[in-house]
């Protein structure tokens, strides 16, 4: 009798284990997401069949390395940030992936050592949601990661930043392709990673914002085939510390300057036009680039070796 006893007293308290440790559903490496989804499909894994409404309920049914993907609309609910703490992919190109935030973070990433990707996504922080309350913070926020990229996105309307890179880790990595960042109240995009940080903005139009975009000591940033325009005070900017290289890039319309250079700023195959000045403080060129239409009293780049100057400065 005591054996019989026993057995079933260990026969409980495994059952109450198992309780505890199964998590409630099963987490899959593709997860879908749609307007017209619901969130309680989460315990079915998000299939295409049977999407989830949020991304932040995707999130918590899709494994480390896994894929987040739009089936149309995607993202009914406007108040919330989404947190990611893992490497992900979400991957919302085809489809209009949007999420809108009001008085919040658009997304955070808080993910260390981890790869994530925002891929054909439309983040919107704008004013008009609940009764016309306050716009968003930062579209995309970025706290903790190894590399981050950022493709094929539209970023807009955020009270702070479009793109806020602060981590504190160093060695890290940001990549932004094919991505437009416009009518936020501070900068574009804030490069002010710990050292060393690097970024590469491929194709990257910057517009409407406070700087086009804003880089702090110990990141090195790369800027190709962009366009910097009709930013409230500078296109480019570069703090003391700051190393920034700008290729094949319009630096056009800024209303105080197209380039402000207190770090160390290097110039090639650019336009610098159409600014109230073009440049402000030291910056170097291999003499390709086209400065006109500045009306203001501006700072010549540097020649780089036998590099002639630039052609039509003002």
């Amino acid at each position: 009798m005591k054996k019989f006893a026993w057995t079933l007293t260990a026969f409980a308290v495994a059952l109450l284990l198992q309780s505890y440790t199964t998590p409630a559903h099963a987490q899959v490496a593709r997860t879908w997401v749609s307007a017209t989804g619901n969130d309680n499909n989460y315990s079915a894994g998000c299939p295409a069949t049977a999407p989830c409404g949020t991304f932040g309920v995707a999130l918590n049914t899709t494994t480390q390395g896994g894929e987040i993907y739009c089936l149309g609309p995607a993202e009914g609910n406007p108040e919330s940030t989404v947190t990611i703490t893992y490497a992900v992919t979400i991957d919302c190109r085809g489809t209009i992936g949007a999420h809108a935030t009001y008085s919040a973070n658009g997304f955070v990433i808080n993910a260390p050592g981890a790869v994530v990707t925002l891929r054909g996504l439309i983040v919107d922080g704008f004013v008009g949601y609940n009764n016309g309350s306050s716009a968003g913070l930062n579209g995309v926020l970025i706290q903790a990661a190894a590399v981050v990229n950022i493709e094929d996105c539209v970023i807009e309307n955020y009270s702070q930043a479009g793109i806020s890179d602060t981590r504190t880790g160093g060695g890290t990595r940001l990549f932004i392709k094919n991505t437009v960042v416009r009518n936020n109240t501070g900068a574009g995009i804030v490069a002010a990673a710990a050292a060393v940080n690097s970024a590469v903005l491929e194709n990257v139009q910057s517009v409407g914002n406070k700087y086009g975009i804003a880089v702090a000591s110990g990141n090195h940033v790369v800027v190709s085939r962009s366009v910097m325009s009709q930013n409230t005070t500078a296109g480019v900017e570069a703090d003391p510390g700051a190393q920034v290289s700008v290729d094949n890039t319009e630096i056009t319309h800024n209303i105080v300057v197209g380039v402000q250079a207190y770090g160390t700023v290097t110039l090639a195959n650019s336009d610098i036009s159409y600014n109230s000045a073009a440049i402000s403080g030291a910056t170097t060129s291999y003499g390709n680039n086209r400065i006109f239409g500045n009306p203001e009293s501006s700072t010549a780049p540097t020649p780089i070796g036998g590099a002639s100057p630039d052609y039509g400065q003002q």
